[in-house]
């Protein structure tokens, strides 16, 4: 027995245990509850971002009148060092001012359409005939040339619209996160793949610009069917130099589809068209929102949390990502208002160009820690202990993305008790990517994404014309926050820096896959 005991004390000594200050701090945890579900200010947040605000797209007029609100916010929490950081360049803003798409003939009706973004206006109205002009390869193009001039091409088959045999929105199972939980991790970091179709599609959008196309009409994708329209945009011409292009227009499949099939029995439609799109050069650089709590004794050292401040413009992006910017928000305001102390700094990062590949988090990251394709470290890259992000729509917090960091699987157990009857009880050594948490990852930082309960995440509301105020779920989100700040806190506060794994070698692939 003494035998046993000794080699579970060295046992004890030498694993990733949680030490004695790793137990939750059910004090300052009732506090915590007390005011983010008590007095909750997140739902107020989430309204203005949304409602008043609109859609924020990286560079445009809404975002950036978006930030100025929320800094305003967050001073009037009394949070220092209220800043906007800038980082670039990011490419020119856009903004939608108008959009008016209708079938004059044989028929009149209306036509559920969103421009997509980065592309050009009609400059008018227009009206003019439409034809199907499905193109797949370059070599199809001189078959095409003198075809297409003063037309609104179609140039995508149509989509089947599959019958709703199953719920959109839903919770995980317990065997859903039992199964997440057993999940062995992925081998080694993956870049981006990329292919060759955006190059064919540059190329094809060039062609129809050079044969005179007045518009391309596109059916929605993915989540785009019973009234919800999957729309993003074309990057490219988010360059100032970028060569000229053709107005792009996202219809809801059901719509496409009527037009294509009217085509096909040889019977003309013509469309009027009214999209009014703006580039905005004002500046080229984008920046990133931070707000802090100062720590006290070890103030130099940092706890980070966060959430992409961007979206997408079809919807005014609630859940993705305004829930987790308001949840974020209300964690740092409800830490502040408890006037609870942290021995650690709290910094929270509210990021731009995320949709188009992390961008912001990535820049910060570079200028701050260390850039992961040379992994020459910085001084500060020594006193983060961790970055929480939430990204991951509306639902209720269920455990953490452990991102192979067996470490910090006691601490974050030990953490996670007083959230049980919420329904937090999950840890997976998985990560998940394609969000602001990779760029922390990648440079060897313990940057985490907590599991969420998909609602309709996916299938619905994400990068949707649904994302809008009603998809998110206020008691959800109110409990989000209360746990965010939990796990801040304990962070802020224990002893010794999380742990961490091993620094990686330097990493050639800079980009996750934007749009998860």
């Amino acid at each position: 027995m003494l035998v046993v005991g000794v080699l579970v004390a060295v046992a004890a000594l030498t694993s990733p245990s949680a030490e004695v200050g790793d137990q939750p701090d059910l004090a300052a945890i009732s506090r915590i509850r007390e005011e983010g579900l008590r007095r909750s200010q997140l739902m107020d947040t989430l309204s203005y971002l949304t409602d008043v605000y609109g859609s924020r797209l990286t560079n445009s007029p809404g975002l950036r009148a978006a930030s100025d609100w929320a800094i305003e916010r967050l001073k009037d929490w009394q949070l220092a060092g209220v800043r906007k950081e800038a980082w670039g360049p990011f490419g020119r803003g856009w903004s939608n001012e108008r959009f008016v798409a209708h079938v004059t003939e044989p028929t009149p009706w209306p036509i559920l359409g969103f421009p997509k973004a980065w592309t050009p206006g009609t400059n008018g109205v227009v009206t003019a005939e439409t034809i199907l002009a499905v193109i797949d390869r370059e070599e199809e193009f001189p078959q095409w040339a003198g075809k297409l001039s003063g037309k609104i091409v179609l140039a995508s088959r149509t989509r089947r619209v599959k019958p709703l045999f199953k719920a959109t929105g839903r919770r995980f199972t317990p065997s859903d996160l039992d199964e997440m939980a057993k999940r062995l991790p992925l081998s080694g970091r993956r870049a981006r793949a990329y292919g060759s179709s955006g190059e064919f599609n540059r190329q094809l959008m060039r062609f129809f610009a050079h044969e005179g196309v007045v518009a391309v009409l596109a059916p929605g994708a993915g989540v785009s069917d019973h009234g919800s329209l999957l729309v993003t945009g074309n990057a490219d011409n988010r360059r100032p130099d970028a060569m000229p292009t053709v107005p792009q227009v996202v219809v809801a499949t059901e719509h496409y589809g009527r037009i294509v099939r009217t085509l096909e029995r040889g019977v003309p439609v013509r469309v009027e068209l009214d999209v009014q799109n703006r580039f905005h050069d004002e500046s080229l650089d984008s920046f990133n929102i931070l707000a802090e709590i100062p720590g006290t004794d070890r103030a130099d050292e940092v706890v980070m949390l966060g959430a992409h401040f961007d979206s997408w413009h079809a919807g005014t992006g609630a859940t993705d990502n305004a829930a987790g910017v308001a949840a974020t928000m209300e964690a740092m305001r409800i830490l502040k208002a408890t006037g609870l102390t942290m021995r650690r700094t709290v910094r929270l990062a509210l990021w731009t160009g995320e949709e188009q590949g992390l961008l912001g988090s990535q820049a910060y990251v570079a200028e701050h820690f260390a850039t992961p394709t040379t992994m020459d470290v910085k001084l500060a890259h020594a006193r983060l202990s961790a970055y929480f992000n939430l990204d991951h729509g509306t639902g209720a917090i269920r455990g953490l993305y452990l991102e192979q960091n067996e470490k910090v699987r006691s601490i974050f157990s030990a953490w996670m008790e007083p959230f049980a009857e919420m329904g937090m009880r999950t840890l997976t050594i998985r990560g998940t990517g394609s969000t602001d948490h990779v760029p922390f990852d990648r440079v060897g930082l313990p940057g985490f994404q907590f599991i969420q309960d998909p609602i309709e995440y996916f299938t619905h509301s994400h990068h949707s014309s649904m994302d809008l105020y009603e998809r998110a779920q206020a008691e959800d989100l109110m409990k989000n926050a209360v746990i965010v700040a939990a796990f801040v806190y304990q962070a802020a506060t224990r002893d010794a820096l999380l742990p961490r794994k091993a620094l990686p070698a330097p990493f050639d692939a800079v980009s996750e896959p934007a749009g998860r």
